[in-house]
């Protein structure tokens, strides 16, 4: 059997395995799908002749993609769930003291 086609068979028994760490690395489904096709054009561009054990290097190659995806991410700041819902007109009217911290009766005494 041709390198190549080993290989190929190879990944195929671990692509379920490769998957499930690059969702639990990246949080996203189709994020993981395609950290797993690029480290499969990475591999498949590899000599893996002189691998000793073959799950643990292709787990380390998708491991690798998904670190790179990870820092490639740019930061973006989350709207407040509630600026959604109202909008920021509404929210403007909306009388929103009761959201902040006040302090109880019983220590108003003290």
């Amino acid at each position: 059997m041709p390198q190549a086609d080993w290989l190929a068979e190879c990944f195929e028994h671990d692509r379920a395995s490769l998957r499930a760490v690059a969702y639990r690395m990246l949080g996203s489904l189709s994020e993981a799908h395609d950290a797993v096709q690029e480290a499969w054009l990475r591999i498949s561009r590899a000599d893996a002749i002189g691998v000793d054990n073959l799950g643990g290097w292709l787990t380390t190659v998708v491991t690798r993609v998904c670190l790179n995806a990870l820092r490639a991410r740019s930061t973006r700041r989350e709207e407040p769930e509630i600026n959604a819902i109202f909008g920021p007109e509404r929210l403007a009217r909306l009388d929103l003291s009761f959201l902040t911290p006040s302090t109880p009766r019983h220590l108003n005494s003290v």
